[in-house]
C-alpha cells in the first residue's frame, strides 16, 4: 500500500517538483496538490491522505493555521502534517510545531530525506531536519510561551537518555543503536515520556527538552 500524500504550496514549480520527487519514491503517491491553505484544509478533509506536506507561507490561510485546523489539540482525528520551509522562517516553524505539525524539512531537502520524513510521519513518528534541530529549538527555549509543565511523574534515567536523543533529532532506530535497546523498547519509552509530559508527539518532547534546559 502506497502512502498517500497531499502537497500544499503556492508556487507552481515547488508543487511540481515535490510531486515528481515523491512519486518517484517507492511506496509514496501524491494524491492531491493545493495552492493555498484554505484549499489544503478542504482537500485534506476530503481525501484523508496519510501525510500532508505543507508550506508555511501561503495565501488565504497560512500553513500554521491549516495545520492547527487539521492537527491541533482540539482535532479528534488529527492528520500527520510535515511543514517544509526555509531556515529563515524559524519563528513560523515553531508556530507550526505548536499547532500540531509532526516535523519540518528545509526546502533544499533531498529526495531521500523527503521520503524519510513522509514514511516517519505515516508511521506515527516525526522527522526534524537534522541540520537545524538543535539550533532551531534552542532559539525558542526562552520564548514567552509560559513556564513548562512539570512531569506528572519523575522521568527515569533511561527516559532522560531517550528524551535527550529525541531532542538531538535521532530516529527510533538510531536511539536503539546508541542505547543498545530494541526499537520496540524505544517506542515504549516514548509513549511513557509523552504521557508524563503531556506531549502529543516526539516534536513536542524535543521542544520540552529544550525549554527545560535538558542539554
Amino acid at each position: 500500500m502506497s502512502i498517500k500524500v497531499l502537497i500544499a504550496d503556492d508556487q507552481d514549480i515547488v508543487r511540481t517538483g515535490l510531486t515528481m520527487l515523491l512519486n518517484a519514491q517507492p511506496g509514496i503517491e501524491v494524491v492531491g496538490a493545493a495552492t493555498d491553505g484554505r484549499q489544503a484544509v478542504s482537500l485534506a478533509r476530503q481525501l484523508r491522505p496519510d501525510v500532508c506536506l505543507f508550506d508555511i507561507r501561503m495565501p488565504l490561510m497560512d500553513g500554521i493555521e491549516a495545520t492547527r485546523q487539521l492537527a491541533g489539540p482540539d482535532v479528534a482525528d488529527p492528520l500527520p502534517i510535515v511543514v517544509i520551509t526555509t531556515f529563515d522562517l524559524d519563528e513560523y516553524v515553531h508556530g507550526a510545531l505548536k499547532a500540531g505539525a509532526r516535523g519540518f524539512l528545509l526546502k533544499d531537502a533531498g529526495p531521500a530525506l523527503l521520503a524519510q520524513a513522509i514514511h516517519a510521519a505515516a508511521d506515527g513518528d516525526a522527522l526534524i531536519a537534522p541540520s537545524v534541530t538543535v539550533r532551531l529549538l534552542a532559539a525558542f527555549a526562552n520564548s514567552p510561551s509560559g513556564p513548562s509543565a512539570q512531569p506528572v511523574e519523575p522521568l527515569t534515567a533511561r527516559e532522560e537518555q531517550v528524551l535527550l536523543a529525541v531532542a538531538h533529532g535521532r530516529t527510533n532506530s538510531e536511539i536503539a543503536a546508541e542505547l543498545y535497546i530494541s526499537p520496540s523498547t524505544v517506542k515504549t519509552h516514548l509513549t511513557s515520556l509523552m504521557r508524563k509530559l503531556g506531549a502529543r508527539n516526539r516534536v513536542e518532547l524535543a521542544m520540552w527538552a529544550h525549554e527545560t534546559d535538558r542539554f
